[in-house]
């Protein structure tokens, strides 16, 4: 399988908590170690960060559907990890306000966040029918990574998150501000991100909007073979 490191060590982990437990259980010799606890963790890379320029991100908007807009504009725009963004209930979007409330139960670091809403997110997510849960299904995360490989895009790991802060931080140049919006630590914000894009590509990127006719966009997709085709107009 091709797994993050991440991914690698959590699952490893996984494997040494189940065979503590059989140990604990005798169901093996507490003497002898597992297989799983010869296994070192994998060095995970932190300074890899990858991030769409503002015109694919524009590419991949303006072809998509209206039911995967809340997963790529709220992605993209907001920051929020998709882990979060599938946990999100509508009603924590409040468009009068202009902010996205990230409860502490549903945020990763456990802490209660307010996500300013942008004006090109609003432009967004307006039209939307807005009840519910913003991502009705899992699956439609499967759909997202096919469009993006039908426009010859490749979809890197965390590549919205990654995207907003690299751009949050040159538009609004404050570690500490990005942090507080994306749950994260200054520190991080400013090892990882700082100076990656320029104002100007923020100014860009936080000016992608609906084209016209976006709401009647659509495409063919096989969710069995995980395959969108495009009309001729956007492939």
């Amino acid at each position: 399988m091709n797994l993050s490191a991440g991914t690698r060590n959590s699952m490893l982990l996984c494997v040494k908590v189940l065979f503590s437990f059989a140990r604990e259980r005798n169901y093996l010799p507490a003497e002898r170690m597992t297989a799983a606890e010869q296994i070192k963790k994998v060095k995970v890379k932190t300074d890899d960060v990858s991030v769409f320029t503002p015109k694919e991100m524009e590419k991949i908007l303006h072809a998509a559907p209206r039911h995967l807009v809340p997963i790529l504009a709220i992605g993209a725009f907001s920051g929020i990890r998709m882990a979060e963004l599938n946990r999100l209930d509508w009603s924590a979007v409040d468009l009068e306000r202009g902010h996205i409330e990230l409860r502490a139960s549903q945020a990763k670091t456990a802490s209660r966040r307010i996500i300013p809403i942008t004006d090109n997110l609003r432009a967004w997510i307006e039209p939307l029918p807005r009840k519910g849960q913003v991502v009705r299904t899992v699956l439609l995360h499967r759909e997202v990574t096919a469009l993006a490989r039908a426009l010859k895009l490749e979809w890197p790991r965390n590549v919205l998150r990654h995207s907003f802060i690299s751009y949050r931080i040159a538009k609004v140049k404050s570690a500490d501000q990005v942090a507080l919006e994306a749950g994260n630590s200054p520190s991080i914000i400013f090892k990882h991100y700082r100076e990656l894009t320029t104002e100007d590509q923020a100014d860009q990127w936080f000016g992608i909007l609906p084209k016209d006719g976006q709401w009647e966009t659509t495409y063919q997709w096989d969710h069995r073979a995980r395959v969108v085709t495009l009309p001729e107009s956007e492939a």
